[in-house]
């Protein structure tokens, strides 16, 4: 049978295994992906991923790097997680995760990710959007529109994973994430930052 692009990378993501490995495992296994696991770890090719991951559920390989900045008036803390020693230690993650330290510390985001932002602070930001909205006198049809760009937008500029990297506008920090999976061939994971400023 044929096997898809999407069930070798299923197959490598679960496994940590080669592509060309798991596309045979998978015409081994005849597509099953069940099967095709217990064929790679036969041939003790796979290992289990979950090996990888630590009590706290992060990766248990990584960096935990910090970057200061400004005379020392501002700094960031960040943990970045891996699953082998290996990349840990290549000067490609070394890199990333700098870029990230410093621009955590440029950029000041408070979230990681879009969804995560509280609805506390979304309900904050929609009361002063809704008071200069109403005095532009605008549709209510049009400032439901409105309301919802905004928050979208609020959302990706206090969030790292969509915030333009400072460094190069052209791509956000989760493309540059993605990207270091493709290069790496690991589930890389931004795991936590902490940002210190004195105002």
């Amino acid at each position: 049978m044929a096997i898809s692009m999407d069930q070798i990378k299923e197959l490598r993501e679960a496994t940590g295994v080669s592509m060309t490995l798991c596309k045979k495992a998978l015409e081994e296994s005849n597509g099953d992906l069940v099967k095709s696991v217990e064929y790679l770890r036969k041939q003790g090719a796979a290992s289990n991923r979950a090996d990888r991951v630590g009590a706290s559920g992060y990766p248990k390989c990584g960096v935990v790097q910090s970057y200061i900045h400004g005379n020392g008036r501002m700094g960031t803390i960040v943990h970045i997680g891996c699953e082998t020693d290996f990349v840990a230690n290549s000067p490609d993650f070394q890199a990333f995760v700098k870029d990230v330290a410093m621009h955590i510390t440029a950029a000041n985001p408070l979230y990681l990710n879009p969804e995560d932002v509280s609805a506390e602070l979304i309900e904050k930001e929609i009361e002063i959007w809704k008071d200069q909205l109403m005095k532009e006198k605008k549709p209510e049809a049009v400032v439901v529109k409105i309301m919802e760009g905004k928050e979208k937008k609020f959302r990706e500029e206090i969030s790292l994973l969509t915030q333009l990297f400072v460094k190069d506008t052209s791509k956000t920090i989760g493309d540059l994430l993605n990207d270091m999976r493709v290069k790496l061939g690991e589930n890389i994971q931004i795991c936590r930052f902490t940002r210190y400023g004195i105002q």
